[in-house]
């Protein structure tokens, strides 16, 4: 429909290294999330089966044993710290839209294209919802206006081919279980 209800803030240097750090603190600290967009809470069933089989493999890949909790920690932090990339990009749309079901569609097709284009030039990204669980940290460092929701944002750098992680694919359902085809009859 054209109504482009989006803001992009691209954050390097000082501003990222303080939303870094102020992240690393606080959600070593025991704080829990505090994003600005409605979410569903911790995962469960098969979605939780998901997010464990890709953590257990990205483990594996890192050498990062079960037992040793440094390091699982330290895994987790990456996220918090937009997985050190030197850019991140804060997606936010205008708060007035709010309930936003299709403006979080709008953001979502934004973020995908921001991600292809990235890849096209040679850039890996990580779309990183870890990245906003403090929102009001990334809001005050970012300096974002009042009247804007934050979405999300994005990781981006050039890809290190040698960090073993690069490597690990997670593991997709088949089209079978989740797509029906209606009206294709033979």
């Amino acid at each position: 429909m054209n109504t482009q209800p989006w803001h992009v803030h691209v954050l390097t240097g000082a501003p990222l290294e303080r939303v870094r750090q102020r992240n690393t603190e606080i959600m070593l600290g025991g704080a829990k999330a505090n994003r600005e967009i409605l979410t569903h809470g911790e995962y469960e069933g098969v979605h939780r089966s998901r997010q464990v089989a890709i953590a257990i493999k990205l483990f594996a890949a890192m050498g990062i044993e079960r037992h040793d909790k440094a390091m699982r920690q330290d895994w987790v932090m990456r996220g918090f710290r937009q997985f050190d990339a030197p850019v991140s990009i804060v997606l936010t749309y205008d708060r007035d839209l709010d309930p936003g079901a299709v403006v979080h569609f709008d953001l979502g097709a934004l973020s995908y294209g921001i991600c292809l284009a990235a890849w096209d030039r040679g850039l890996g990204t990580v779309v990183n919802g870890q990245g906003i669980m403090r929102s009001e940290i990334v809001r005050e460092e970012a300096a974002i206006p009042p009247g804007e929701v934050i979405m999300t944002c994005i990781a981006l750098g050039y890809p290190n081919e040698q960090f073993a992680a690069n490597a690990v694919k997670a593991d997709r359902e088949s089209n079978e279980s989740f797509v029906r085809y209606l009206g294709f009859e033979d």
